[in-house]
Order: C-alpha cells, then structure tokens, then sequence
C-alpha cells in the first residue's frame, strides 16, 4: 500500500519503494486456519478424473469438502477437457457475510435476503475469512483469497451459482454419457498449453470472471494452435489476478477504477503486490473478452431471465448444424432451473469495436429483458442512464461461434443462466440439443475453415 510520502508521481512500489513505505494488515485476514489433519486421502489410481466431496456428519447436521481430481500427469483419459473456475469460486469462497453485500443482493433481486444455513454460520464465525466481495471491519477491500480454509458456498446443496451451476453442465455429460476430463484454473496457470493442448474440446464453466496472465495466454495459445473452445457462461475473463507465486492456492485482486466492483482499489494501489503487473478489467489491459472467445459482459439482472431468438448468423450454412433439431422460430431457453430462463443473471456481447473477430457469427440473441437489466459500468461514458433497461441495444446477450486459422472454433452462450436449462423436460429441450451438436462437432477430427 501507499505510505505517507506517497504524492501520485508513482503507482507501482517498483517505480519509487520510498513511497509505498506501509503494509496494511487486517484483524479478520485469513490464509490458512493452521488446523491439524483429521483425515488424509490418497487419491486411489483407479479413480476417474471429476468433481469429488468428502461427506461430513455430526448429530444431524452434514457439511461437504470439494476436491477436484485431474487424470493423471501427462494421460488425459479423453479428448474432452471440463475447465472449472476454481479462481472464481476462491474469489467467491464464503461470499455475501458482509451486511452491504447483502443490501446489495437485495437491491439487485428485488426481494430480502434470506440466509442459507452456511451464510448464518459464517456470520458467527468470520475466523473462516471472508470472500474478495466483501470488506474488511475497517472498511477496506478484501483483495486477497485463499483456498487453504474452508470455503462453504463451494459443495452441493448451495444455490445454483458459480460451483453448483457449473455441477449442471456435468450432471448433464454424464446423462448423455461423454467422457471428459476436469482441469482447474490453478493447474493452467500452472501448467498453461502443456495442459490444454491434450484436448481437442475444452468447456468452460459458468461463470470463469477471475484470470492470471497465465491463464489468458494458455487459452489463447489453445486457440492458436487449433483448440475448440466452449464458453458456456458469461462475465467471463473479466478480472486480472494473479496466483501468488510462493502459494498456489493464494489470490490476488485490486478492483482498480472501473468494472462492477464492490469497492475500489485505494489511488496507488491498482498493481498486485504478489506480482507487480496492474490488475482490474482484462479490458483495460489490452485483452478484452470479446478478443478471446468473441463476447464480453455488458449486462447484469437477477430478478428473471429470459430466452434466446435465432439470428441472421444462425443462418448461415457455416453454422445451421448447431440447430440441428431446433426450430426456425423456436423461442432457445424460455426456461430454466434459476430464473425461469437460459438467458439471464449475468450477460455478454459481441462487439467488433471490443475485440469480436470480424467473421464471428452472431447466431442468436436474447433481448427481451426486464427493465432491472443494467448496463456494466464501463460502458458510461457521461453522466446519462439511456443505456440501461429493456430497450438498450447494450442489454443482450449474444450467442457467437466463430473458426480460428488453425482449424478450431469457439463458440459462445452469453449467458450465466444458459447451463440451467440442461436439464429441463428430462434433457430433452433446446439448450441441451443446441450445446451437445456442438460438442459433437468440436469432438470431431475434421478440422474448420475460417472463411475467405
């Protein structure tokens, strides 16, 4: 942090160290909780590569611990990869204990909070940390986040956000019996296109908003080199953070300037201790969202959501065989397990002038939002609100696909709210047709064209 002969000439602690001359420390600051081990597991051989819980019992009450099982170093067991936001559900770890998060949750969904369970525990027990949403007793951010503590919003039986949507999209490959792989955010950051690029097909998670450099090269490299990329999600490689380089399982994030954000980055402070580069949005460094995977955050709601409407690029005989079983004029998600739709809580856009490849094709779109649909905050340029509610060009979400020179593809939903609909009418609906044509092509070895 800045000390006190800090005077705005510099803004890294690199640049003048006699500035930034102050650490500051927080009473409710948590790493690890320095517990004993009760239990140890050796992760048996024959286990599958997927998504585990160790079930906890005591009287009548049941607690659960996530882990995550890669295949083993060097043998992925499929062509197809499942990357889970684990940056995001750290950032996220034990989120909403703060009273102005839950003003804020109230606000946005237009109805009182309720607590779960984990939340009223939390609330007598803020030993266990709180989540980068949050903000310390002393009014400051919480810019750190470690997976080393129990994080309890992170196991089944919570809300259908962040981990449990993204257990969704497994539930739904195991119902239609592909095999697949789970890789982490820690591990390609650690081990970036080495690790990628044993798969010809990697899907995101819902809701992937936290991305080290590391991480953002080796999607990009993956797409160079021929990857096919599905991001079934949106707010998606929003932030910039960092892995602590001494510890793996600690985050960094500065909420600097701009960006939906529940508190800001002190002047000064907008560069990451742990590492040195300048954090907050990706799309003030130089990467937007839209550059990668071809669509970017534009809108937020949380009381309802809404469905999709086939668009011109939908089409185009480049991309018909995505709607494959799905009708012309066929409303795509006028359903879903949250919001009652597959296009809805968080959305994202395509936009040429932000980055989306000119021959990316927009094959459908969601605009028939409620007026509690706001614009993100970047996207104010003047002190006027016409940008926001239903009928703002800006409030959409888009729904992409798009070659890369190297013979892969991406394709892009748009929506937090997409993966909900999987399970509808027994698997048997739209966004499950839509998302497995896709999958099946992306699994194919014929390779695509990007055209002209």
């Amino acid at each position: 942090m800045t000390g006190s002969q800090w005077d705005g000439t510099a803004h890294r602690s690199a640049d003048n160290p006699a500035h930034y001359a102050a650490i500051h420390f927080h009473e409710d600051d948590v790493v690890d909780c320095g517990w004993a081990d009760d239990v140890v597991l050796t992760i048996p051989p024959h286990w599958n590569s997927g998504v585990y819980c160790a079930r906890f019992h005591q009287h009548e009450q049941t607690a659960y611990a996530s882990f995550f099982v890669l295949p083993a170093k060097g043998k992925p067991s499929s062509d197809l990869a499942v990357l889970m936001p684990t940056a995001t559900y750290v950032c996220y770890g034990n989120d909403g204990t703060h009273v102005q998060r839950r003003r804020f949750l109230e606000r946005t969904m237009n109805r009182f909070a309720t607590l779960s369970r984990n939340q009223m525990y939390l609330q007598r027990h803020p030993e266990l940390g709180a989540s980068t949403y949050d903000m310390h007793r002393d009014g400051s951010g919480v810019c750190f986040a470690s997976r080393h503590r129990p994080i309890l919003d992170m196991a089944p039986t919570n809300s259908v956000w962040n981990f449990g949507a993204d257990t969704l999209i497994l539930d739904w490959l195991e119902e239609c019996g592909h095999s697949y792989d789970i890789l982490t955010d820690e591990a390609i950051d650690r081990e970036g296109i080495d690790l990628l690029g044993q798969y010809r097909c990697v899907i995101s998670g819902s809701h992937p908003e936290y991305t080290s450099p590391a991480m953002s090269d080796a999607v990009l490299d993956y797409l160079e080199q021929g990857g096919r990329f599905m991001y079934l999600g949106a707010n998606g490689f929003y932030w910039k953070i960092a892995y602590h380089p001494d510890d793996a399982g600690l985050i960094e994030i500065r909420r600097a300037e701009d960006g939906g954000r529940n508190w800001i980055a002190e002047p000064g402070e907008y560069y990451l201790a742990a590492t040195g580069e300048l954090s907050g949005l990706w799309r003030r460094n130089g990467r937007t969202p839209q550059a990668l995977l071809g669509v970017g955050y534009t809108a937020c709601g949380f009381d309802s959501a809404s469905y999709y409407d086939r668009a011109h690029g939908g089409f185009d005989p480049r991309a018909t065989w995505i709607f494959d079983g799905v009708g012309e004029n066929e409303k795509i998600g006028d359903f879903g397990f949250a919001l009652g739709g597959a296009a809805g809580a968080e959305l994202d856009r395509a936009d040429t002038a932000l980055g989306t490849p000119a021959h990316a094709l927009t094959v459908a779109s969601a605009t028939h939002l409620s007026a509690s649909y706001l614009t993100v905050p970047e996207e104010f340029y003047h002190l006027t609100s016409d940008i926001n509610g239903e009928n703002s060009p800006l409030v959409r979400a888009d729904m992409v696909f798009f070659e890369t020179p190297a013979g892969g593809a991406v394709f892009s939903t748009g929506s937090i709210s997409w993966c909900d609909g999987l399970s509808h009418n027994h698997y048997d609906n739209n966004v499950a047709r839509i998302t497995g044509n896709v999958v099946q092509r992306f699994l194919e070895p014929k390779t695509f064209e990007v055209p002209g």
